[in-house]
């Protein structure tokens, strides 16, 4: 059985503030510290290599309850970084503050007691915590039946009731909206944007939900963020770019207005800002997107805003939105100039880069080479995504990768397998039954182009499939294709023997 890697990618994972406090913990403790000599050797390692480890405590006695060992210390990292970030988190200081609470209740202490908790309730309703603020108002009811056994009758016990009440209804409120974001996201997550019958009326069934369709239905500002943000994604599945945008700047705008709230919820933060690029990409305000995309790369280290996984979100959204940005401004050699940058922080990230921005990134990269002319790295990125076998996520991006194939090995020259692959790609969209006219008529081109022996020959079917797509293009099923690949610039940069790039440049261009 292979040893498990969780200790040395915890190690890994600490900052060298975090380590340096780990050995300062470390050192309030008495007895052998063996643990200590496990850390540095594990810390030493880039890959995790647990033969190594024991070859070099060979002598040690220790080394013969090695997974105890590696549990314990295990176990004192986690102590340690639970000390080290008590206090650097709302919900980290209101879990402090009960405990204190707690012990001060059990010494009878019941004035510091009241202190406390009032102190606490503060914090958790300023941050609007419902959780803790609920846990800390069954403190104060047991605080007040001790008061009653002492002969104090100052507090209103109705008064409590009712803030109990109105606590569980705003809790209430707000698991509510979870499940419809959550049901949302399960949309965009599985399959991209929406184009299934099926994922329509999904859609259709969140949008026209009263929490998301009534108005003031949100009891609090953290409910109030993702109503809005749910209503732009349901207007980002109709392909409403305006009402979605401004549906995600009205998100933005309430945590902008309340800081305590925009700390305690980064990533929804980032995300919101994220949607937001994106919908002026689509906008063509692509001025507006590139500041955006500064204010995002800003954020980490900003209060609120520590930590790696910030630093993550921050990584895989403003460069995804980068390269999205220069390939629909036609700047393609600019966007390949950022590749060593991307691959180096994807490197960096390892396991904490999520599959779908693995996937993403591979895509983009393989558009924005293909935009470029370096058609050999276009092929390289793509096969990445078509020799992955995710079987669930981001299932738009496997097929369409497999439509985007066929442009590139056109380009390249491989008449001889293009013919195959397209009657592969035709049996895997039947199979999955997504196949619209627009990929349909690409697919069939792209067969006779294979086929064709003269410049005339090729040029008739470029302008073919010109004439076909420009009716099709109306129908927003139809024209979901441009969102993954411009077929259409690639089409008319043959027709008029222009290159790609300048094709996109122009369209833009007439587009403002």
């Amino acid at each position: 059985m292979k040893p498990s890697t969780e200790l040395h990618d915890l190690i890994k994972s600490l900052t060298k503030s975090e380590k340096r406090f780990f050995k300062l913990h470390s050192a309030l403790q008495s007895g052998d510290k063996n643990y200590l000599r496990i850390f540095d050797a594990v810390d030493k390692q880039k890959v995790y290599d647990e033969d190594a480890i024991k070859k070099t405590f060979a002598k040690e006695t220790f080394i013969k309850h090695l997974p105890s060992e590696k549990n314990h210390l295990y176990k004192l990292i986690l102590k340690a970084l639970r000390a080290y970030h008590s206090e650097s988190s709302v919900s980290g200081v209101l879990k402090q503050e009960i405990k204190n609470i707690e012990i001060l209740y059990q010494k009878a202490l019941y004035t510091e007691c009241n202190k406390l908790l009032h102190r606490a309730k503060k914090i958790a309703r300023d941050n609007e915590r419902f959780y803790y603020w609920f846990e800390l108002l069954s403190w104060e009811k047991m605080l007040l039946e001790e008061a009653y056994e002492s002969g104090e009758f100052t507090k209103d016990l109705d008064a409590l009731i009712e803030e109990e009440r109105d606590v569980i209804e705003k809790l209430r409120n707000l698991a509510a909206y979870h499940i419809l974001y959550s049901k949302i996201n399960y949309v965009f997550r599985s399959g991209g944007y929406v184009r299934t019958d099926e994922e329509h009326a999904m859609v259709e069934e969140i949008s026209e939900h009263p929490l998301i369709k009534g108005k003031n239905t949100a009891l609090s500002r953290r409910a109030a963020t993702i109503c809005f943000y749910t209503q732009g994604f349901c207007h980002w599945a109709k392909r409403d770019w305006r009402t979605s945008l401004t549906k995600f700047e009205r998100a933005k705008e309430i945590l902008d207005q309340n800081p305590l709230v925009r700390s305690d919820l980064p990533k929804r933060y980032i995300r919101t800002l994220h949607y937001i690029i994106n919908a002026q990409i689509e906008l063509d305000d692509l001025k507006s997107a590139k500041s955006n995309i500064k204010l995002m790369r800003d954020l980490p280290g900003t209060p609120g805003f520590q930590g790696q996984n910030i630093e993550a979100q921050v990584f895989v959204a403003s460069f995804l939105s980068e390269l999205r940005l220069l390939d629909r401004g036609g700047e393609h050699v600019k966007a390949m100039a950022l590749s060593d940058a991307i691959l180096a922080g994807m490197e960096e990230m390892g396991e904490r880069l999520h599959k779908e921005h693995e996937l993403e990134f591979h895509f983009a990269l393989s558009r924005v080479h293909f935009g470029g002319g370096e058609m050999n790295k276009a092929l390289f990125w793509l096969n990445k995504v078509l020799n992955d076998n995710e079987p669930t996520l981001r299932q738009d991006i496997f097929t369409y990768a497999r439509l985007f194939n066929l442009m590139i090995h056109y380009e390249l020259g491989n008449f001889d397998l293009l013919e195959y692959i397209v009657r592969s790609t035709q049996r895997f969209l039947s199979r999955r039954q997504r196949a619209n006219q627009m990929e349909i008529v690409l697919m069939d081109h792209i067969k006779k182009l294979a086929r064709a022996t003269t410049p005339e020959a090729k040029q008739e079917l470029f302008l073919s499939m010109q004439v076909r797509f420009k009716p099709l293009l109306k129908d927003p099923n139809e024209s979901l294709v441009l969102k993954y690949f411009d077929v259409v610039s690639w089409v008319n940069a043959h027709v008029e023997g222009l290159t790609y790039s300048e094709v996109v440049r122009r369209s833009l261009k007439a587009s403002k």
